[in-house]
């Protein structure tokens, strides 16, 4: 439980007022301001994320082949606003302006992702010259600037070839997630220290694979299990060999993590927060860390596993990237396709943003206590956090979004906290660089730190953009800014 004292201490001082709850903003007048910002450790990271899709374009050039958000972002009625991924952000022609803003922000690295059907546009085979020289350039640059490059090899964009073949519901791309991943390190593992496998598996599972409102738009339990343990297998397998190759390479994954409470005091919604914590944090934490599935889980996932599968899931790692948005509030309900449980209603009170996803920062420290107590205390990266709301347009060359600059202060200020208590902890990469194409959302709404218009592709900086810089100049206040 989040107390009302731990939120007004969380909120930067110069917070617009308007952007506060009327209790909470005379509480905080009446209350002293915080002494200072965020104090992170020496050698703490402070960064920002993206992924390919998302942000790239460009989705015909240079021998790319189209991907399974291609196929679904042009499937009428798929996306909020009817949009999609061909243009987005531009960042493949626009990438150096974007990690020029990293650099002037100071920021110490750039979590991305690859694209795999840039790579490979069927999904197998041969390399594409052209598209692993993006890579190659977006890499130098990053590296010319003091910018550390952090690469994910799969952010959701499936090559399409694949899926037609029955993508991570069939068994055989374990080998070409494999294949994949080693040709892409032998052209860019002498330059990037750190690799992820796959960003948030259980979520492409749930989204993409039983409720279907996600790429490749697949419904039902025998789909997600099918897809949830061959992206496990696929994990392993690629870990394995590029480290036979790689020795020296920092190798891990990125798992969307949050705590999992029942939304009342019913004792069926009790069990349901325990089918639910297992489908959304267990089926991925018990079988890399602890070689077998939660017990709850065990049975449903005998179908699908073979001899000598969850000993090739459990592989060392060098460290666990968390994505990390909220609390998951959740009932039971007997016809949920996950764990005959839903989403519930949030505790009264709750803040949220855009989404309408709840604003509980001390949710991740009970994330990162929960790797620390059960998992062996993993080197920890925030590879996502961040929030969406409804900014104003841009003005005097800013755009003010106190909010943003709020939620990421409060987190920041989680982070050191669970850093005081024992958690691994080694970095923070906020939830995004740039506006983008949100996947199902389309362009409706905002998570960057960095305003894009989506028609003219102009960047402009937000005021959260000039808080997280003044935190890695490392100012004692944290550099709250406001905007005009």
């Amino acid at each position: 439980m989040i107390r009302r004292r731990d939120l007004l201490l969380a909120m930067p001082a110069g917070l617009a007022a308007s952007a506060l709850p009327r209790d909470l903003a005379l509480a905080q007048a009446a209350a002293p301001a915080p002494a200072a910002g965020p104090r992170l450790p020496a050698g703490f990271t402070l960064g920002a994320s993206t992924s390919s899709y998302q942000i790239e374009g460009a989705v015909n050039e240079d021998g790319r082949g189209a991907s399974i958000w291609d196929t679904f972002s042009h499937t009428p009625g798929r996306i909020k606003d009817g949009s999609n991924g061909d243009v987005a952000c531009d960042h493949y022609h626009r990438f150096a302006e974007d990690v020029e803003l990293m650099a002037q922000a100071g920021f110490g690295g750039y979590r991305f992702s690859i694209a795999w059907p840039r790579v490979q546009p069927d999904g197998t085979g041969a390399p594409n010259v052209p598209g692993l020289d993006f890579y190659d350039r977006l890499v130098d640059r990053l590296l010319a600037r003091g910018v550390k490059p952090f690469a994910c090899l799969y952010h959701w964009d499936l090559p399409q070839a694949l899926q037609d073949k029955g993508g991570w519901t069939n068994r055989d791309i374990v080998g070409c997630f494999t294949d994949y991943a080693q040709l892409t390190l032998a052209r860019l593992g002498d330059r990037v220290p750190r690799w992820a496998m796959l960003n948030e598996p259980s979520v492409h599972a749930i989204f993409g694979h039983a409720f279907g409102n996600h790429a490749p738009g697949m419904t039902g339990w025998k789909n997600y299990l099918a897809a949830q343990h061959h992206m496990n297998l696929a994990q392993g397998s690629a870990i394995r060999a590029v480290r036979a190759s790689h020795p020296r390479l920092g190798l891990g994954t990125v798992f969307s993590l949050q705590p999992v409470l029942p939304a009342t005091d019913k004792p069926q919604d009790a069990q349901a927060a325990v089918r639910f914590d297992a489908a959304w944090n267990g089926n991925n934490l018990d079988p890399l860390f602890h070689g077998r599935y939660p017990q709850i889980s065990a049975g449903d996932f005998a179908p699908v596993i073979r001899d000598g599968d969850l000993d090739l899931i459990k592989v060392p790692v060098d460290f666990l990237g968390v994505n990390y948005y909220g609390r998951a509030h959740v009932i039971d309900d007997p016809n949920g396709v996950i764990a005959g449980a839903g989403w519930g209603p949030h505790p009264p009170g709750t803040r949220t943003t855009a989404m309408g996803w709840p604003i509980e920062p001390h949710g991740l420290v009970e994330v990162l206590a929960r790797l620390r107590d059960d998992y062996g205390n993993p080197q920890t990266f925030i590879t996502e956090n961040g929030a969406a709301y409804d900014d104003p347009a841009p003005k005097a060359g800013t755009v003010n979004d106190p909010a943003r600059v709020a939620f990421i202060r409060e987190h920041l200020l989680a982070c050191q906290q669970a850093i005081a208590e024992g958690c691994a902890l080694k970095g923070y990469y906020v939830w995004s660089l740039l506006d983008n194409f949100e996947w199902a959302e389309g362009y409706s709404r905002r998570f960057g730190i960095i305003h894009v218009d989506f028609a003219t592709l102009q960047r402009t900086p937000k005021a959260s953009f000039a808080y997280l810089a003044a935190v890695a100049r490392g100012e004692p206040t944290g550099g709250i800014v406001t905007g005009p």
